[in-house]
C-alpha cells in the first residue's frame, strides 16, 4: 500500500544575488547581451535536504510520532535539475512522502519556481531520513502498534 501524502509546502523562497553562480548567464535566443544570474546547485540541494527533513518531521509527527525526534539525511537518491533558477525567482518546494519503514522516511521533494507570473517545474527529487537517538542509532520513527489493537 502506497504511502504517498499530500504535497506539503515546507520552503517557500526568494532566490537572492548571493545565491548564484560568480558568472553571469547570456540567456540562449536573448539578443542585447541580456545576463542572467543562475543560481548555485549546491544551494537548490541545500534547501531540498532542509524542505524534506522538515515535511519528514512534520509527517511523523501527524502520524503519532515524536515531534522532537532527532532525524538524519542518509541519502539524496535522485536530483533531476531540469531547468536554471534564476535570481528573483519565488522558489517553492513542495514535499510528498514516497515510503516510510520502521527507521527510515523517504521524501519526494518538487522544486518549481514561480518567474513572471509562470510557474515552472525545475527540479525533483527524493531523500531518505533515518531517525536516530542521541548517540546516532536509528531508532522506531512510529510507535509499535499493539497486536490487539
Amino acid at each position: 500500500m502506497p504511502e504517498e501524502s499530500k504535497p506539503y509546502v515546507a520552503i517557500q523562497v526568494v532566490m537572492m544575488p548571493e545565491h548564484a553562480n560568480p558568472i553571469p548567464t547570456l540567456l540562449p535566443g536573448k539578443s542585447g547581451g541580456t545576463l542572467y544570474s543562475t543560481i548555485f546547485g549546491g544551494v537548490i540541494l541545500s534547501y531540498i535536504d532542509m524542505a524534506g527533513a522538515t515535511a519528514a518531521r512534520r509527517e511523523i509527527a501527524l502520524r503519532g510520532g515524536s515531534a522532537d525526534l532527532k532525524i538524519v539525511t542518509v541519502a539524496v537518491n535522485r536530483v533531476e535539475f531540469k531547468q536554471p533558477v534564476f535570481v528573483g525567482d519565488v522558489v517553492r518546494f513542495e514535499t510528498s512522502v514516497v515510503k516510510i519503514g520502521r527507521t527510515s522516511i523517504t521524501m519526494r521533494i518538487h522544486v518549481i519556481a514561480e518567474r513572471a507570473g509562470k510557474e515552472l517545474t525545475v527540479t525533483d527529487s527524493e531523500a531518505v531520513f533515518v531517525g536516530v537517538d542521541d548517540s546516532r542509532q536509528p531508532v522506531p520513527l512510529l510507535p509499535a502498534r499493539s497486536a490487539t489493537g
